[in-house]
């Protein structure tokens, strides 16, 4: 019967996921499903500030430098996580696309307006939007060799673990996109205070082994008096990041009567061709291949790798119309151009997300704030503690870095070293991949079968020596 249960594909689907739509053979999740709690609301909220030691500084600098809207830009990244949230089921992060934010706050040439930022991300998003719609993102994601993978992800990791050590040690200016001298040790904003929250987090998490929130019972295995069980509970990063906050108003008092309430007045950006011709030359090229590698193909590989036991994997073919559709809707409005990163999502995993909630809990927040205090609550930004934003972040860059830690053999540590060094020398993912691809194909080279390439008058022996 066409309405049996058995036999309807949209009836038997919605049952055990999600509703299914034939026509576009996609299964979208129900939300019982995707914010169901993995572990405990306390983890969950600890995972949801576990990307923000990347976003506050970056969404500070654009604030500060380009004059980009803070209230629209927490309202629609709100909104962006608790949709990807939904759709993915997972701590899926909604990160700043970096090189355009690069781009935009460097001295080294003109910074970029509002309207050239938001024509680089629509450039962008018109990419990556197009590679998901008709597959060609899913051809590259199956087809680009593990090594190469893990090379961009070691990289990446590594980047924002220099990065972290840089805010820990050093003032920074992020207007100037520069440190300013040595960070005292004393003070709301010393060394004392960032290496305290590192040393806390270490003590509380240990290495980030999660098989105490995963496994409850293996947990009650470990030695009589271990402290494991109990300090996987802790929801560490939330705790740190409070303590900024507090910080913010003990270092600067007038913030107070700073913060103003109401959001900000949303409008439609006007981009005219000449803000279109630089945005992309100057932001969306280098753009472009970073959000491939990072946003798309890296968060693919690192959530298989960190979620192993879900049935179904998250498509790069759903990413990347995710990182598109975002930025299609949210850039003609102001809104930062944002992407999907896989440091983001090592950081909330680190913390303590698991599903979708821990990304819900964060785009609540996200939205609340934009309503309540718009563009004024740079002002608190601001006066966060960076020394503490640089541990959040030094624990994101070394759970992605870690990912890499699964190579078999030493010629694919080879292919995968030489790819993130290229990359971590250049600057560029873009550069590394290409060497990456280029050394793994060398080596396959290797192994072809010479005498198979020559007449059979001179292979009767029927040897098989490599070149």
């Amino acid at each position: 019967m066409a309405g049996d249960a058995t036999t309807d594909p949209l009836l038997s689907r919605a049952g055990r996921r999600g509703w299914y739509c034939p026509r576009f053979s996609v299964t979208l999740p129900s939300p019982a499903a995707s914010f169901r709690l993995k572990t405990t609301v306390w983890a969950e909220l600890g995972g949801s500030v576990g990307d923000l030691g990347t976003y506050i500084p970056i969404v500070l600098a654009l604030s500060l430098v380009s004059h980009l809207d803070l209230g629209t830009t927490l309202i629609f990244t709100g909104l962006y996580n608790a949709i990807t949230g939904l759709l993915f089921g997972l701590p899926m992060p909604v990160q700043p696309m970096k090189s355009i934010a690069a781009v935009a706050i460097s001295e080294s040439s003109a910074h970029l307006s509002v309207p050239q930022i938001m024509a680089a991300g629509l450039s962008t998003a018109a990419v990556l939007f197009l590679l998901g719609a008709t597959g060609l993102m899913s051809v590259l994601y199956r087809f680009i060799p593990l090594p190469v993978v893990r090379g961009v992800q070691l990289s990446q990791g590594l980047s924002f673990a220099f990065s972290a050590i840089k805010y820990i040690r050093y003032d920074q200016d992020f207007a100037a996109a520069k440190s300013v001298g040595p960070r005292p040790w004393l003070g709301l904003d010393g060394l004392v205070v960032a290496i305290s929250a590192l040393l806390f987090i270490v003590l509380v998490t240990g290495s980030g082994d999660d098989r105490p929130l995963q496994d409850p019972p293996t947990s009650r295995r470990h030695r009589r008096g271990s402290c494991v069980p109990y300090s996987s509970r802790i929801p560490t990063a939330l705790l740190v990041f409070v303590l900024g906050v507090v910080l913010c108003f003990a270092r600067d008092p007038s913030i107070v009567g700073d913060l103003r309430l109401g959001p900000s007045k949303i409008q439609l950006i006007r981009i005219t061709w000449d803000d279109w011709k630089v945005g992309f030359v100057r932001a969306a090229i280098p753009q472009i291949p970073l959000s491939v590698l990072n946003s798309v193909i890296a968060v693919c590989k690192l959530s298989s790798d960190l979620f192993p036991s879900r049935e179904h994997e998250v498509s790069a073919t759903a990413v990347s119309v995710s990182v598109g559709l975002m930025n299609l809707v949210g850039c003609w409005f102001g809104a930062m151009p944002v992407c999907h990163g896989a440091g983001g999502l090592a950081g909330q995993y680190r913390f303590g997300g698991r599903s979708g909630a821990s990304v819900l809990f964060l785009g609540i927040g996200k939205v609340v704030l934009g309503l309540l205090f718009g563009s004024s609550f740079v002002r608190l930004l601001g006066a966060f503690p960076i020394g503490i934003l640089g541990v959040l972040l030094l624990f994101s860059g070394i759970e992605l870095a870690m990912a890499s830690r699964d190579m078999a053999s030493k010629e694919e540590s080879f292919v995968m070293l030489v790819c993130a060094a290229v990359s971590l020398t250049g600057s560029s993912a873009a550069l590394g991949f290409g060497c990456g691809i280029l050394l793994f194909l060398l080596l396959r080279l290797r192994e072809v079968d010479c005498r198979a390439l020559l007449p059979s008058t001179n292979n009767r022996d029927g040897g098989g020596d490599r070149c």
